[in-house]
């Protein structure tokens, strides 16, 4: 995670040296029959205007680093890092970096046709296998996935890309029916407690104190952690452990540092709370995921 996050600032720093207007950039990493993946990287920033665009596909784009915020004709969601942009065939959206600039994003993309039959194959209804919902949080059911597409990003080849894809659009669809749509807050707190995340994002081995987030947000902890929760769908806490958490499954994945070494710079005190929390979030001890996404 944390290579894909500085890919992304050294971007974010060509573009102001060239002093050019920010763009997406979308680079497909695999594709096959009615699905492809792309590693999307976008340079905008405040200072562009939101872009307007339409689905040509049904999509599910996990947030890798950076964040936006989204609106659809499904509602809206501050994306930050973890959580799923989602968007339905035909449906027109915006995007806007009004609180920071730039995000990156693992894209998949899926043919209607392709799409509607993973739905139905999940036991999603007719009405359910358009998303209802523009956005979901980080949600531990789906932190394996996301894990997994960073790792992929880097080990594009080793990749076995189809079974995630299908993975990823089946538990989505079952996951999104039980979401609901997010309520309106206000954009001053909206806009504070997104800086507070990009704070977090560049920060994650500082110790942050609710306190601390809140008081340069502006707020009160309890309307801090309101609508922190109400944006994230997670916790200020949660939302730190769980970005430790994939940058470790990211380094096991990819490296071959000891359990012990990734733990501690991790933000863990001792290997055996890092191994109970690893598994609660992946369904699988650090030494189990670590061979599991070998996949050669």
């Amino acid at each position: 995670m944390a290579k894909i996050a500085a890919e992304l600032w050294r971007a974010l720093a060509q573009r102001q040296k060239d002093g050019l207007p920010g763009q997406t950039t979308p680079r497909v990493i695999a594709r096959g029959e009615g699905w492809s993946v792309a590693d999307v990287v976008c340079t905008c920033g405040p200072q562009d205007d939101p872009y307007e665009e339409r689905h040509n596909q049904d999509t599910i784009a996990i947030v890798q680093a950076g964040g936006f915020e989204y609106r659809s004709t499904a509602g809206r969601g501050l994306m930050t890092a973890g959580s799923l942009m989602l968007g339905s065939h035909g449906q027109s959206f915006e995007c806007a970096h009004r609180h920071g600039d730039g995000d990156r994003c693992v894209s998949f993309w899926y043919a209607p046709d392709y799409f509607e039959r993973l739905a139905a194959d999940a036991g999603a209804g007719r009405a359910d296998r358009r998303f209802k919902v523009a956005s979901m949080p980080a949600l531990r059911q789906l932190s394996p996935l996301v894990a997994q597409a960073a790792v992929g990003v880097r080990r594009v080849a080793d990749v076995p890309w189809e079974e995630l894809a299908v993975t990823l659009a089946v538990r989505t669809v079952n996951l999104a029916s039980g979401v609901s749509a997010r309520r309106g807050l206000p954009l001053h707190a909206e806009a504070r407690v997104a800086r507070a995340i990009r704070t977090i994002d560049h920060r994650l081995d500082a110790s942050l104190s609710l306190g601390r987030l809140a008081r340069e947000a502006g707020l009160s902890p309890y309307h801090f952690l309101r609508t922190f929760k109400s944006l994230a769908g997670v916790t200020p806490h949660q939302y730190v452990l769980r970005a430790r958490l994939r940058e470790a499954a990211s380094r096991l994945a990819t490296g071959g540092a000891k359990v012990v070494d990734v733990a501690l710079d991790s933000g863990f005190g001792d290997v055996s709370n890092f191994n109970r929390a690893f598994r609660a979030e992946f369904g699988e001890s650090p030494l189990a995921w670590r061979r599991s996404t070998r996949w050669t």
